[in-house]
């Protein structure tokens, strides 16, 4: 028990303390949450104005090109996968210019996400029942009024838990910007197995460090939950 322990102790050391191994993996668990939560800003404000457009068209008709147009945005988005479109991002489209990666990945993640919070956004405005509308129109209420005032709180709400679930798989894909270069927590941990020659260590770490961000998440997804359930009564 003591020599198993005695490697154990070891193998840390070895992976994580000499040569200050551990600051790949601080320095590579600062970018994985920068690029999360910037793609997530970007993301929610391109979703919420597709789903604008969207449930527009579909409750009045208008905005026939505008809808055009998202809707080849979500078809294409959602159809091909996110790391092709991040090595398209920034091969093809900043292929011939000097651009920070971590600007690359947040656009590539916060546009790929958009297209999934837009149709998170457009269900919780189609969820909310017909006569919303017509209680906003019969006090007054112009389009705009009634879907700031009356619809927007009422699907939002209805929108929070998926929001919530799209955030957490956005950090979990973000693993995958190692593929241009950037050095986020699975780069990190990469780099340090690369250096000892040790895989366990460093790769179970970065494992351990993602799935303790996703349970505290998931827990603030929980509270917020109930707290959006007591709201109703």
């Amino acid at each position: 028990m003591a020599e198993w322990w005695a490697d154990i102790v070891g193998r840390f050391i070895h992976n994580f303390i000499a040569e200050d191994r551990w600051r790949y993996m601080l320095d590579g668990l600062g970018v994985t949450l920068l690029v999360t939560v910037c793609a997530v800003v970007l993301g929610t404000a391109i979703g919420f104005v597709v789903s604008i457009i969207r449930s527009t068209h579909d409750k009045t008709g208008r905005m026939k090109i505008a809808n055009a147009i998202c809707k080849v945005y979500l078809t294409v988005i959602r159809g091909t996968p996110i790391m092709l479109q991040l090595l398209i991002i920034y091969f093809v489209i900043f292929g011939a210019v000097t651009i920070d990666k971590r600007i690359v990945a947040i656009i590539a993640f916060g546009v790929n996400s958009g297209a999934y919070v837009a149709e998170i956004f457009r269900a919780g405005i189609m969820s909310v029942d017909k006569g919303q509308f017509e209680a906003g129109r019969s006090l007054g209420f112009n389009y705009t009024q009634t879907m700031t005032n009356i619809i927007m709180p009422q699907a939002f709400k209805n929108s929070v838990p998926p929001l919530a679930n799209e955030l957490i798989v956005l950090l979990k894909e973000t693993a995958i910007v190692g593929y241009i270069a950037l050095q986020d927590l699975t780069k990190g941990a990469d780099i340090i197995r690369g250096r000892t020659f040790d895989p366990f260590m460093p790769l179970i770490a970065a494992a351990i460090i993602y799935l303790i961000i996703v349970m505290i998440m998931s827990k603030g997804v929980s509270i917020l939950e109930r707290r959006l359930r007591r709201s109703d009564h």
